[in-house]
Parts: structure tokens; C-alpha cells; sequence
């Protein structure tokens, strides 16, 4: 039997009061800076709050993000994890990288706790380890999407937690009417970790929009 449909109530109050909860230091603000100086649209605070939470939740011992961006959402992970943990994070834009890497050195993060690997996560990806990570967080290509969703689940142990960004895409996967790409490729990972077994999943309404899924 269907949930009964949600309430057609204006959330946006509630959604932007969420959002302005986190306050952010100098770290994750400076690292936000340096998105916009080269173009990179980072997580949204309330979205590096939650990934902060759940990697202090889970206490993975390794980690993957693919799409690395300026930092800000590598900080946010860093900071829940233990310090023992290491994150593997994979971007093509080698300037991208150089300013993660500063926003990492100021979060106090030792170098050797982070693995920075400079190319396409097509290429990269597949040569990691199987059933090597407890974490992926997919921020990358949404052309890609799909792809990775299925390298992630060859990536992650029995229990492993796929966190996917902007799984709402702008907000456009909740309109039929909208058929751009990406918004295609994300409704089809959501298709896909929802209806595979494999998966236990949620969408979250954080930022625009966070999708969790365990491997079982």
C-alpha cells in the first residue's frame, strides 16, 4: 500500500532553516571561498553537517569520494572520522585538488591520511580494491551516475554506506516534464538503488537532495 501523499505545504521555511543551522569556521569558509574562485559548486552546510555526522556514525576506516572538488565536502568527512581513517578522494581538475589539499592542511589533517589522485573517476575507479571501503560519497558527473552507483557497489563491504549529492538535481528529478540529462542519469540511480536488493536506501531532502543506501 502507497504512503499516503505529503502535505502540499510550502517546506521551503523549514528546508532554509536547516540549512542556516551549521555554523561553519574559518576552515570550511575559506574553503568555500576558494570553490567559488574556481567555479565549484560545493555541498551546502547542511549537507557538509550531515556528512560530518555520518562518517562519525559509521567510523569507516577507509573512505571514497569521488569528485573532490575545492575541500568542502572532504573537510566535512574528515572531521567525522577517527584518526586512524584514511580518504581516498579522486578529481580530473588538478587546481581543484591543490586547494582541497590547502583546506586540508588548515583542518589539521595529516597528509598521509588523504589520497589524492589526480584524473577521470571512469578510469580511476575501477582499478580500487573491491570490498575495500565502508563510505563513498559520489559528488561527480552526473553523465556518470549510474556507473558509479554500480562501481560502489562492487567498492563497499556488507554494511557500507553510499552517500550520493545532489540527488535531486536542482531540484528537477521531482518534475516528469524535465528530461535534461542529468537529471535523467540521477532518476535512474535512484531507480536503480531503490528497486535493487542489494540496497537498503533514502532520499534525504538536505541540500538538494542526499541519498543514502547500505549495501547489504
Amino acid at each position: 500500500m502507497k504512503a499516503l501523499s505529503p502535505h502540499q505545504t510550502d517546506k521551503h521555511a523549514s528546508w532554509a532553516f536547516a540549512e542556516s543551522r551549521p555554523a561553519e569556521d574559518d576552515v570550511l569558509l575559506r574553503a568555500r571561498e576558494r570553490s567559488g574562485d574556481l567555479g565549484i559548486v560545493p555541498v551546502t552546510e547542511g549537507a557538509a553537517a550531515l556528512l560530518t555526522v555520518l562518517a562519525a556514525t559509521r567510523s569507516p576506516a577507509n573512505v571514497v569520494e569521488i569528485g573532490t572538488g575545492a575541500g568542502v565536502s572532504g573537510i566535512a568527512l574528515m572531521r567525522g572520522l577517527t584518526r586512524e581513517a584514511m580518504l581516498t578522494t579522486i578529481d580530473p581538475d588538478a587546481e581543484a585538488l591543490r586547494a582541497a589539499r590547502e583546506g586540508f592542511a588548515e583542518g589539521g589533517f595529516p597528509a598521509n591520511r588523504t589520497r589524492m589522485i589526480t584524473g577521470r573517476a571512469r578510469t580511476v575507479v575501477p582499478r580500487l580494491n573491491s570490498k575495500a571501503y565502508a563510505l563513498v560519497f559520489l559528488d561527480a558527473d552526473k553523465a556518470s551516475l549510474v556507473f558509479h552507483v554500480e562501481q560502489a557497489a562492487r567498492l563497499l563491504r556488507a554494511g557500507g554506506l553510499l552517500i550520493v549529492n545532489d540527488a535531486l538535481d536542482e531540484d528537477r528529478v521531482p518534475k516528469p516534464a524535465v528530461r535534461e540529462a542529468s537529471t535523467v542519469a540521477t532518476r535512474e540511480a535512484g531507480k536503480l538503488l531503490r528497486d535493487d536488493e542489494m540496497w537498503h536506501s533514502a532520499l534525504v531532502p538536505t541540500g538538494s537532495g542526499i541519498l543514502l543506501a547500505v549495501r547489504r
